[in-house]
């Protein structure tokens, strides 16, 4: 069962706003087992929108619109698609009375251009917007399903979860797409590939292997398609065992979540406790693992230290050490590392130091250099890095560094 996202506006376009919404309709879809065949935007055009929904349906079983049903003149979705299905507009009851109901709440007038947003094509099944005035709307012409849907956020989400979702299962006879994904670290995309080459060809035509590089990361994603979740379940599990056991050490996790999550979760089930000492990284390591829930219960806190002064205070690291060998050298980042964890008591601490870009490099130390250190009580690990001239992506592959550092350490404690 294949299916289309068309997502309508201007602001999309020009990068006023990020189509967050079209990547969360497709994990919806995708855990009930619908595929998504392709994902357009366009503009608030009347002919642009009448070409993307005739080109859809010629690809797609269940196309889903998202954007264009405001109350302004701009917001045109409404009226293009009962153009597209040749039908007039109605008012709908159970839409006015929604929308007078939310002006009736904040006590306010209800305005003619309001009373509108009850007008729907006649032939669709109003979906009720209980988080914004614009109704949804649902479409079933010539074997196609077709949705429309505010492209406010929580607004989509809510009819998604509580409707459009319910609807598809109940309407289709769907079949199981069952994922497993192995998180890697250290290791780049053709190398995985050339060393599981043999468990890649050995997969069923039903199982597909699938590489998703990001910075300094590789996630491995086996997905089967077939009629039986659990069948399909322990075969995905077989081939990922025989990758996992492959692939060794460069293996995080086996569950589809953020390296600073797999972390977190295997530091908390061991009672242990993490502190960060970031120069280069101005705090982007402590951001990744607090944006998790009951990240307190392993994650300590830390120093954002790009000062000398700061780096002596709050770390401890020696006055003679940062001039003699300077900020971005083995010896700083070892005393950042170890400053961490005597001022801070945790049990482990990561460090990191560098010259982000994009200046302030030298003939020795180019923009990119980056000095990583993972220590315990026991053992401290510093590594020289030399990443690209990009200073967002060399914070960003500095941080996935540093953890996988971190994880090296903490699976030769275990």
């Amino acid at each position: 069962m294949l299916a289309e996202i068309i997502t309508i506006g201007d602001e999309i376009l020009i990068g006023q706003i990020v189509d967050t919404n079209s990547a969360w309709m497709a994990q919806q879809l995708n855990a009930i087992g619908i595929r998504i065949k392709q994902i357009s935007s366009v503009s608030d055009n009347k002919q642009h929108i009448l070409t993307a929904l005739r080109e859809a349906r010629e690809r797609a079983d269940i196309i889903l619109i998202t954007g264009g049903l405001g109350p302004t003149k701009d917001d045109i979705t409404k009226t293009t698609i009962a153009e597209y299905f040749n039908v007039g507009m109605v008012q709908n009851e159970e839409a006015l009375a929604n929308v007078a109901s939310i002006f009736a709440k904040y006590n306010r007038p209800l305005l003619e251009v309001n009373i509108k947003q009850a007008d729907v094509p006649a032939n669709c099944e109003v979906i009720v917007n209980h988080n914004g005035t614009a109704p949804g709307m649902w479409f079933n012409v010539d074997g196609k399903i077709y949705v429309s849907m505010p492209g406010v956020p929580h607004e989509m989400m809510y009819m998604i979860e509580e409707s459009v979702i319910p609807k598809l299962k109940a309407t289709l006879k769907l079949p199981v797409i069952s994922h497993k994904t192995i998180l890697t670290v250290g290791e780049g995309e053709s190398f995985l590939a050339e060393k599981i080459a043999d468990i890649e060809d050995s997969l069923p035509a039903h199982i597909k292997l699938a590489y998703l590089p990001k910075l300094g990361s590789v996630r491995l994603r086996l997905s089967a398609y077939g009629e039986n979740e659990e069948t399909l379940q322990q075969e995905i599990n077989l081939y990922a065992g025989e990758i996992i056991k492959r692939v060794g050490k460069s293996v995080v996790t086996d569950v589809d979540v953020p390296i600073e999550k797999a972390i977190l979760d295997e530091m908390g089930a061991s009672n242990l406790t993490l502190s960060v000492a970031e120069s280069c990284t101005g705090g982007y390591i402590a951001h990744l693992f607090t944006q998790h829930p009951g990240s307190s219960k392993v994650f300590l806190g830390g120093a954002i230290s790009y000062s000398y002064d700061l780096k002596e205070s709050m770390l401890g690291v020696k006055n003679e050490t940062l001039w003699h060998h300077g900020a971005v050298s083995e010896q700083t980042v070892i005393e950042m590392a170890e400053g961490a964890l005597l001022n801070y008591k945790s049990d482990y601490a990561i460090a990191v130091t560098g010259i982000a870009g994009p200046d302030g490099g030298t003939d020795d130390k180019p923009v990119g250099t980056v000095w990583i250190a993972a220590a315990n009580k026991n053992k401290t690990v510093a590594r020289k890095f030399t990443f690209g001239k990009k200073r967002i992506q060399n914070i960003e592959r500095t941080a996935i560094t540093a953890m996988g550092m971190l994880i090296n350490l903490l699976r030769e404690n275990s």
